[in-house]
């Protein structure tokens, strides 16, 4: 697979099988990708075809892709449930829980975190973080750490044009802030890092008020990453 026009043909391909039931039949056609080094881009673009079906055979087909784990798998599981966030936004995110809970490693939560929560977060912001609060707390730590996964994407996709929803999102993330386990420490840590990348002045403010927190060295470091000399200094003052 070397061409975004044989992913788009390989994905119409699957996503028919899907349609016409033929679970195996569609993931015979899909396996010889996932074994190959192929670029998450062009797994994707073979995800985005299925995502337009009809989702009983569609969540099938995702199914039957989770049950091999392999890191490709989750790229065209990602992007086949973003496709369904329009339509079905409460059960894209509660399919992509579950298959974060599943892939049980880091890059799957880091996977589907850029394709489900992220965009979401980007089209249609305060839905989503209502869909989003609840994996704040779960008890799985791939799920929390896709918290700050998704923050990370909306903050790469906005650049800096967004500044009232970034205040609303740190303060959505202001609880995340005492995270221990280190997997979501370093997912949050991310989140807020690209924050800072791009909205400097509004995480330097926030960062002043969570500092006094019990918190790990790890996420205030991430966090402080792209920020000023004079920023940390005024960030500092409060520890």
């Amino acid at each position: 697979m070397k061409t975004a026009r044989e992913a788009r043909e390989l994905g119409k391909r699957i996503a028919a099988l899907v349609r016409a039931g033929e679970i195996e039949q569609a993931y015979t056609l899909l396996t010889p990708v996932l074994g190959e080094r192929t670029p998450f881009r062009l797994l994707g673009l073979i995800g985005e075809p299925a995502g337009a079906g009809p989702l009983e055979p569609v969540n099938v087909f995702l199914d039957r892709i989770a049950a091999e784990r392999t890191e490709g798998g989750w790229v065209v599981i990602g992007k086949t449930l973003g496709q369904q966030l329009a339509r079905d936004p409460v059960g894209a995110f509660a399919r992509c829980r579950g298959y974060i809970i599943a892939a049980d490693v880091w890059y799957g939560a880091d996977i589907l975190g850029e394709r489900v929560p992220g965009p979401a977060l980007l089209t249609d912001f305060q839905p989503a973080m209502a869909l989003l609060a609840p994996w704040r707390e779960d008890e799985n730590r791939w799920v929390r750490r896709a918290v700050g996964v998704a923050a990370h994407f909306w903050a790469k996709r906005t650049r800096g044009e967004r500044h009232a929803e970034a205040e609303s999102l740190l303060t959505f993330l202001s609880p995340m802030f005492e995270e221990w386990q280190m997997d979501v420490v370093k997912g949050v840590g991310w989140g807020l890092k690209t924050l800072g990348r791009y909205y400097p002045d509004i995480v330097a403010g926030w960062l002043a008020q969570q500092v006094g927190r019990r918190h790990r060295a790890l996420m205030l470091r991430k966090a402080l990453t792209y920020l000023s000399e004079e920023q940390t200094l005024k960030v500092s003052e409060n520890l």
